[in-house]
């Protein structure tokens, strides 16, 4: 573009001087040329002010995209603009989004759309739009630390329609705490069965955390807390819970400061049944096991326990794991020296009772002769059974007969009482010890 110059106020021409030649030898007259000058001037600065006014119309924001006037002009939203409104809750370019709000409302119609899915992979997200139409939420939790893309669609009652967009990364794992919890939702389980947390970082507010964390009982069982150190937190009543009861747990972590730089980011209800009271009692002095069942004795099995070597601890124990079939190396748990340690590759039908190593199992490689009458084995209780689990065994009938939560109390050992805190066996511990332990 030609450089626009303003020149200075033309003074009175010299009428001694020829007047100049233009540019093609014509004669000008002064005056005439200032005009014309000014004249192209303000056109000059007219055009640009109309381009700069073009500008900013063109690229200036304000206006939702794809939104129209009446007559379909400017790019302004107008009459024939959709009347559906929608919004994302975790907002786009979001760094700390949470893990369980995520969702989509509509106001002014209907969602037809949502697509959900992490930016890295590609991988979608599971999610259901409400029976009215107004909103969406995931099917599952949101990982931690991940970025994830939502394109969501809708139509008003006219048929107009409206997409949004975000981009968002949740709540990285260095900022945040979160606790894995036994039993899952909609479990049946037994009546020894703790609702027990275990947290990824140290809580320093144990009664913050505490108190955001609430276990009910249908039967009216009072509940309570105990911290294990300061990952681990149990609920259970005084006693084993009534069978039948439904039991509710209110997790409303989100948001909870858990400590130094450390934010809860769990929100969820959980609920379970206690099935039928089933309570096994196994006596190292006659090396046999009595099933009750609400009260009643079911059947009388002969067991083989640890051997005076290395004996079965004492106490009340819950069954936390039932295995089909799994792997016992003892070298994992203590018993490296050679001749004293085993490695058995197919261990049928086991029950864990502790996080160190204790089972209740199948066995099919001691002599038949020592179930009822000698403890043989590394501290585990076992049941006569068959290689690879199969035919009509006490070890299988057990198996089938227990459920997760079910105690096994082991009595005339020569060994200590189980540690509560070696697995779910807090039931070792008084009642009054056990409220002690409680921050709320």
């Amino acid at each position: 573009m030609e450089q626009l110059v303003i020149a200075p106020h033309t003074p009175t021409p010299d009428r001694s001087r020829p007047p100049r030649q233009g540019a093609r030898g014509e004669k000008q007259v002064p005056g005439a040329l200032w005009r014309t000058r000014r004249t192209g001037r303000m056109a000059a600065v007219t055009g640009l002010l109309a381009a700069g006014a073009l500008a900013l119309s063109a690229c200036g924001g304000g206006s939702s995209a794809g939104g129209n006037d009446d007559d379909g002009k400017n790019g302004r939203p107008g009459a024939n603009a959709p009347d559906v409104k929608i919004k994302v809750s975790s907002k786009d370019g979001a760094t700390n989004a949470s893990i369980n709000d995520t969702g989509v409302k509509a106001t002014g119609g209907k969602l037809t759309e949502v697509k959900l899915t992490e930016a890295e992979s590609g991988k979608d997200v599971s999610g259901a739009i409400s029976s009215d139409g107004t909103s969406w939420k995931p099917g599952v939790q949101l990982e931690r630390g991940t970025k994830y893309k939502i394109v969501a669609k809708g139509k008003d009652a006219k048929g107009r329609a409206a997409t949004q967009n975000s981009s968002f990364t949740t709540v990285s794992s260095a900022d945040s705490f979160i606790g894995s919890y036994t039993p899952d939702d909609g479990k049946t389980v037994g009546v020894g069965m703790p609702v027990s947390f275990n947290f990824d970082k140290a809580i320093a507010n144990k009664k913050d955390v505490q108190s955001h964390i609430t276990v009910t009982s249908s039967s009216g069982q009072k509940v309570v807390g105990h911290w294990f150190g300061t990952q681990r937190l149990d609920f259970r009543p005084e006693d084993y819970w009534k069978a039948g009861s439904k039991v509710t747990m209110k997790i409303d972590l989100e948001g909870v400061k858990g400590g130094q730089g450390i934010t809860g980011v769990q929100s969820k209800t959980v609920s379970f049944t206690i099935g039928r009271s089933q309570v096994s009692t196994v006596d190292m002095d006659t090396q046999h096991m009595t099933v009750k069942r609400d009260g009643k004795t079911l059947k009388d099995v002969p067991i083989s326990g640890g051997s005076p070597e290395n004996p079965t601890y004492n106490g009340q124990m819950v069954i936390s794991e039932k295995l089909e079939e799994t792997r016992m190396d003892g070298s994992t748990v203590g018993f490296g020296d050679k001749g004293k340690t085993y490695d058995i590759a197919d261990v049928p039908h086991a029950m864990r009772l502790s996080k160190s190593g204790t089972f209740l199992h199948g066995n099919y490689w001691a002599d038949a002769s020592v179930y009822g009458n000698r403890g043989t084995s590394h501290g585990c209780v076992g049941l006569r059974d068959h290689e690879g689990g199969g035919g009509d065994t006490p070890g299988k009938w057990f198996f089938q007969q227990s459920l997760v939560g079910d105690v096994v109390i082991i009595k005339n050992s020569d060994e200590q009482t189980i540690k509560p805190d070696n697995g779910l066996n807090g039931w070792n511990m008084s009642w009054s010890a056990w409220k002690a332990g409680s921050a709320a």
